[in-house]
């Protein structure tokens, strides 16, 4: 007897809910929430644009974290020394054109296109690009194992950066 759902078992529905989830949690800063849809063995990355298909851990990527950085992470935006995002920042995000993309025994590959809107100090900035998910059927829903966030942007402004959860 298995734990986990089959992921034959899920539907195209079934998966953008979960990202409409995710979206919702990000949006509302719900961060600690946010990080317990991912595995153990998880990876978040956001791959330089101009080079979004290359490995991260061979290349430069603005993020490449594992479980224990995407930790900090959280922990570090949710602080009041963070400036960048102190008071925070207002998103939202749109998700749109969710496919599954391959279905394993125990995963499934799922693609989306995504804009997260990111308004702080009367400065609106617009991210826009693609998703890239590995998710893991369990009892109690989905879970990210991993999350590459594929920018279309080929200049980060207006500072260069990200401070934001994409």
């Amino acid at each position: 007897m298995t734990n986990n759902l089959q992921s034959s078992e899920l539907t195209r529905s079934d998966v953008e809910e979960f990202l409409y989830w995710e979206a919702a949690l990000l949006d509302e800063w719900r961060l600690e929430e946010w990080l317990d849809l991912f595995t153990i063995d998880c990876l978040y990355e956001i791959p330089a644009p101009d080079r979004p298909d290359d490995d991260p851990g061979e290349t430069f990527a603005l993020i490449h974290d594992h479980r224990a950085m995407l930790e900090q992470r959280v922990i570090r935006l949710k602080k009041p020394t963070a400036h960048a995002e102190f008071p925070h920042s207002r998103t939202r995000r749109m998700i749109s054109n969710v496919r599954i993309l391959g279905r394993g025994a125990d995963e499934l590959k799922v693609g989306a296109n995504f804009a997260v809107f990111r308004m702080r100090q009367g400065i609106e900035v617009t991210y826009v690009g693609r998703y890239e998910y590995v998710l893991i059927p369990r009892t109690d829903g989905l879970k990210i194992r991993h999350r590459k966030a594929i920018l279309d942007q080929e200049v980060l402004d207006p500072h260069g950066k990200i401070s934001i959860i994409l």
